[in-house]
């Protein structure tokens, strides 16, 4: 094309200075300021929620009845500590039977059978209908129940007659009845932790072959253990603290039981509940850090357990959401 037959203005476009877009960018970076969002009222609330701890733990430090120096000299008290463990070994033995019986209860309601799916129902309606002290009660109760044993045919004849003379420890009543009141409350979260697995996925293993046994271990349990898992270690807690109502048997050599003891002997009971408070506290502590470290084991793999960019979820792929479809739709 000759000049003549230039178009109009393509000088003037030729001779516009050309314009560099990545300074133009910077420049407007550099004049944009991130001012922090300011939360006066939240800041107030704050201050004053920390000065009213401080003036409670200041109030409590010179309170005549709380009895400080008592609770310094029982708080590692060899009777005391003794029951510290006892109330341990109760939780975790009531807790691992309370396991045992409540995965066989939950296969049982799973079960297609209908006289073991009603079974677990009715033992799931008595055990988590009624109070737990009410149960321990009835354990202490038991020998007073049954007296004497019949075997052989009801309302027809029988065979032997056994009178029941000997008398179980309290520990093991103790144990047996809040094994069987966790199992109840056991059997559900186990039922739903093996209900949130989708049941497609054990097609899947039945096509490869895998059997029943190799479908539950490595397939449908550790995802289920996710869901399982947060409600147990808050069972575990939990248990920690009925073991205090064992005194309905009546149990007196657990922490509770221990500590009401001394202080009926030494007429002195808040110091004493401080020394029990104090302990259970410690446990409990433990088993929340205990709980927190297990819960991230089992959630790997998982969307909550990787860790967050700006706010975003950081993968095996990436940053989604930056870049890259992770959802596999454009």
């Amino acid at each position: 094309m000759s000049d003549t037959q230039r178009p109009e203005g393509a000088d003037a476009a030729a001779s516009t200075p050309s314009v560099d877009t990545a300074a133009v960018h910077t420049e407007r970076a550099e004049t944009i300021r991130a001012v922090r969002l300011r939360h006066p009222w939240r800041n107030t609330v704050a201050v004053v929620l920390i000065l009213l701890v401080l003036l409670f733990v200041l109030d409590a430090a010179q309170r005549e009845a709380f009895q400080w120096d008592i609770v310094g000299k029982y708080i590692f008290d060899t009777r005391v500590t003794q029951a510290a463990f006892i109330t341990l070994a109760l939780t975790v033995l009531a807790m691992l039977f309370g396991i045992i019986l409540g995965l066989i209860l939950a296969v049982m309601r799973l079960s297609p059978n209908p006289v073991l799916k009603w079974i677990a129902w009715a033992f799931l309606w008595v055990f988590r209908g009624t109070p737990v002290y009410v149960q321990l009660v009835f354990w202490g109760l038991v020998t007073l129940i049954y007296k004497t044993v019949y075997v052989g045919i009801p309302f027809v004849h029988t065979w032997a007659e056994f009178t029941i003379t000997w008398t179980p420890p309290l520990f093991m009543l103790a144990v047996i009845g809040l094994a069987l009141n966790e199992s109840a409350y056991m059997a559900e979260i186990v039922r739903a932790g093996l209900l949130s697995v989708d049941p497609g996925q054990e097609e899947a293993c039945t096509a490869l072959g895998m059997s029943w046994g190799q479908t539950m271990g490595r397939v449908v349990v550790p995802q289920a253990m996710r869901v399982i898992i947060p409600p147990t270690g808050n069972e575990v807690i939990s248990m920690l603290k009925t073991t205090s109502l064992v005194v309905a048997i009546p149990y007196s050599m657990d922490l509770f039981g221990r500590t009401s003891d001394i202080s009926a002997t030494i007429f002195a009971p808040i110091p004493l509940l401080i020394v029990a408070s104090i302990w259970y506290l410690f446990f409990t502590s433990v088993l929340m850090a205990g709980q927190y470290f297990v819960e991230k084991r089992f959630a790997r793999g998982s969307d909550r357990s990787r860790p967050a960019v700006g706010g975003v979820v950081v993968g095996a792929e990436g940053v989604a959401g930056v870049g890259i479809d992770v959802g596999g739709k454009g």
